[in-house]
């Protein structure tokens, strides 16, 4: 498991071929399963660069192929701290859209009828003026899939550039290329010995700091894991 800091690729690709966390884990000369491409050694998911938060790596190749198709029969669970712009129509909803590039700006992911299915839900924690925060569940791994489903409906994630949650950063107070959207929980069986696990990551720093900014006068004491408060891991 590891935890990941915003503003770092997971893996190398076409202008990130050094600095990315398989780089820096390949670096420390562990163990990284090779299954599938060699630029993704280990890497049994991944997560957008300005996302932070719980990744799963693989050791070894068995461990990789168990770990895979727990996800893709839906026994890891993947819960995402997320701020939107606005505020939902009901506390809780499920958006059921299928994803794919868009075919206007192939940097960009949309919702297209003939994409691949993606689904997601979400839960009202708390309600600001500027926006709600959410926990968001996966059902589906699609790129981008949080933030194309809630741009979907209206409401962008806070600070993402690219699906119009940008004027988000200011209300925030985030940090430039940073967007309110953290892997704050993960839980699913060890591949091995078959044992539940369940890690957990509490809000960085400069989220923890743009949710003071958003509550104002109802912000927590300092001290207070929010998440926690907030009834996230609930």
């Amino acid at each position: 498991m590891v935890d990941k800091p915003a503003g770092m690729v997971v893996h190398p690709a076409p202008g990130n071929w050094s600095g990315t966390l398989v780089n820096a884990l390949m670096g420390r000369g562990g163990d990284l399963s090779k299954e599938g491409d060699p630029e993704r050694a280990g890497m049994v998911h991944r997560l957008d660069k300005e996302t932070s938060g719980l990744l799963i790596v693989a050791k070894t190749d068995r461990a990789h192929r168990v770990l895979s198709s727990a996800i893709a029969a839906r026994r890891v669970v993947r819960r995402y701290a997320v701020m939107i712009w606005g505020h939902l129509s009901s506390d809780s909803l499920t958006i059921d859209k299928p994803i794919a590039r868009d075919p206007r700006d192939r940097k960009r992911m949309a919702i297209v009828n003939k994409g691949r299915p993606a689904k997601t839900d979400v839960t009202r924690l708390a309600r600001f003026d500027a926006g709600d925060l959410l926990r968001a569940h996966l059902h589906s791994g699609r790129t981008h899939q949080i933030r194309v489903h809630l741009a979907s409906i209206g409401h962008p994630v806070m600070g993402d550039d690219v699906y119009g949650g940008g004027g988000g950063r200011r209300v925030a107070g985030l940090p430039p290329k940073r967007h309110f959207l953290h892997a704050a929980w993960l839980a699913f069986d060890h591949p091995v010995t078959g044992k539940p696990l369940d890690f957990r990551s509490p809000l960085p720093e400069d989220l923890r700091r743009a949710l003071a900014t958003i509550a104002g006068e109802h912000a927590l004491p300092a001290g207070v894991d929010p998440l926690v408060a907030l009834r996230f891991y609930e």
